[in-house]
């Protein structure tokens, strides 16, 4: 070992974790060395220690840990060096840059395999992190980097709204008031709808959606009263019924954003309804390089304000209860962070 060392929550196999020492890792050509300084924890991360996430998306032993911001303090060849010292984010996704769908900007549709901060590759659950260059995103200088952990959603918030278009004057709906669902809220708020309205069975997080911007909360019960009313509805709940329910809200020629993650078995969208209704259906998983660059720029701008939305904070040590208390169904549990 050597004299300076970093510390990592590894994930070995489902149900299994240890925090380890290692060395300090060096950064390779074209890869900087990011100090974390917090990295938020989602129900993908659980996903992943339970072992439920699907095969292909994870590669045990990993370190977990794709919603992080930290501190650029070391840089591999080839590297611009006014990055040193920088704060940052870096796009998870391990695009190649070179497939026909990378060249058309599209790199969340990567055709060169699926690889992953976090998941198939080491994460930011640890002290130290190493991302290729080209993956950063630099944040201002001052930036609050408790909020800016929670980029990597709001930069899947950002393809959401690049994908449904608002426009102003319009009806919108976000079904889900969870991390993704706030974000999108106070970034729809922003384009001047005529009316945004939130669905989410939970009277807390309902609250917090009008404190961000929304002009109704209602309950998925409340909601079949709107049936066909919407211009645009976003989807961010990923629960079993809430794609068939976002397409329900939706009124003819339409446009709903799938954005949560479904698991198998999910209620299927009925294609008479689909077709007859000529609805427009976008989802998104991940985000394009270009949605990254919008959310940090909502940031810098203060239209985004994520901080509200964390209300724990664990060292690495306390990993395994930090994890239980994601969709523990507290409804007091906002984000939790990991501060190394």
């Amino acid at each position: 070992m050597s004299a300076v060392s970093s510390r990592a929550v590894v994930v070995d196999r489902p149900g299994a974790h240890r925090l380890v020492e290692r060395e300090l890792p060096e950064p390779g050509p074209g890869e900087v060395r990011v100090r974390v300084a917090a990295a938020g924890i989602c129900m993908s991360d659980r996903e992943l220690y339970e072992g439920r996430r699907a095969p292909g998306y994870v590669r045990y032993p990993v370190v977990p840990g794709h919603e992080w911001s930290g501190t650029v303090e070391a840089l591999g060849g080839g590297v611009d060096p006014a990055l040193l010292g920088r704060a940052c984010v870096a796009e998870g996704f391990r695009s190649c840059g070179t497939c026909e769908r990378c060249r058309y900007g599209e790199t969340s549709l990567c055709t060169a395999g699926y690889a992953e901060t976090g998941f198939t590759e080491p994460g930011a659950f640890a002290d130290h992190l190493v991302v290729p260059a080209r993956l950063l995103h630099p944040l201002p200088d001052g930036v609050d980097l408790r909020a800016a952990a929670l980029l990597e959603p709001a930069a899947v918030v950002a393809a959401a709204v690049r994908a449904g278009q608002p426009r102003p004057g319009e009806r919108i709906a976000v079904v889900g008031a969870g991390t993704l669902g706030l974000l999108a809220v106070q970034w729809l708020a922003a384009s001047s709808p005529a009316e945004l309205t939130v669905v989410d069975p939970r009277a807390e997080r309902a609250v917090r959606a009008l404190a961000f911007g929304a002009t109704r909360a209602l309950t998925p019960a409340e909601s079949d009263g709107d049936t066909g009313r919407f211009d645009l509805v976003v989807e961010t709940a990923g629960a079993p019924t809430t794609a068939a329910s976002s397409c329900l809200l939706a009124r003819r020629g339409g446009r709903v954003v799938l954005t949560g993650m479904f698991a198998a078995g999910a209620t299927g969208i009925d294609p008479v309804h689909l077709s007859v209704s000529q609805l427009e259906l976008r989802s998104v998983f991940g985000a394009s390089s270009a949605a990254w660059a919008d959310a940090v720029r909502a940031l810098a701008q203060g239209l985004l304000d994520p901080a509200p939305l964390v209300t724990h904070t664990f060292p690495l040590e306390r990993f395994g209860e930090a994890l239980a208390l994601v969709g523990g169904g507290d409804p007091a549990t906002g984000k939790v962070l990991l501060h190394p």
